[in-house]
């Protein structure tokens, strides 16, 4: 009995915990004034969430799209549609792709809201928790859906900021591996293969060194 209770448990750890190879590993470093108070408010944004489409028809569209390759991932849908929202929204707002957005919590937790690095980053774009003491307050919960997702769209757009829109190196910077292109490689390979919602022509192929 006493084993099947472990088991058991181990089963559950297994489901909220997901320590991957490529999780994010943002590296501390001093921040300006400015960049500081510009990512300050960003992250104390409290406006609802909310699908950014020239037509509510066409957004209608991208969420019944998204949500139908997320299912298997999310199966519920009521959470699942909030949190194809959710991202839209603070992608949107960040300038940054949605779908590329999409493709970077699949390489980094899986989908796995309660995902946590080997090195401590949590949640579904695995930000590291000094973060929350850079440009946060002590009561922001890095596994709450809209926080993570908030925080993780404004430190890639940060990165995205100091390599002059050049998303590879940004990329490279969010995971803490610039210069190597692994990394880089899988959230725009994923991308690409599972989210990519655009006729135009692919803007970020992946590279070899």
């Amino acid at each position: 009995m006493f084993k099947s209770l472990q088991i058991l448990l181990l089963a559950l750890i297994g489901t909220l915990v997901s320590i991957t190879c490529f999780a994010g590993s943002q590296k501390e470093e001093p921040l300006s004034n400015s960049v500081k108070a510009l990512m300050q408010r960003s992250i104390s944004d409290r406006a609802s969430p909310r699908l950014v489409f020239a037509t509510p028809e066409e957004g209608s569209a991208w969420l019944n799209e998204m949500s139908r390759r997320l299912q298997k991932r999310m199966p519920d849908t009521e959470y699942r549609e909030d949190f194809l929202r959710t991202v839209h929204y603070e992608a949107t707002r960040a300038g940054i792709d949605p779908q590329m957005v999409l493709g970077l919590i699949q390489v980094e937790s899986g989908f796995k809201k309660y995902a946590v690095s080997s090195v401590g980053a949590r949640g579904f774009m695995q930000v590291m928790p000094f973060w929350v003491r850079s440009i946060g307050t002590n009561d922001h919960n890095l596994f709450h859906l809209r926080l993570n997702l908030r925080y993780g769209c404004t430190i890639l757009r940060h990165y995205i900021d100091i390599e002059r829109g050049d998303l590879y190196r940004a990329l490279g910077r969010y995971n803490g591996s610039l210069g190597k292109p692994q990394y880089p490689n899988l959230v725009l390979g994923a991308w690409r293969k599972n989210w990519d919602y655009s006729t135009k022509n692919w803007e970020y192929a992946p590279k070899n060194t």
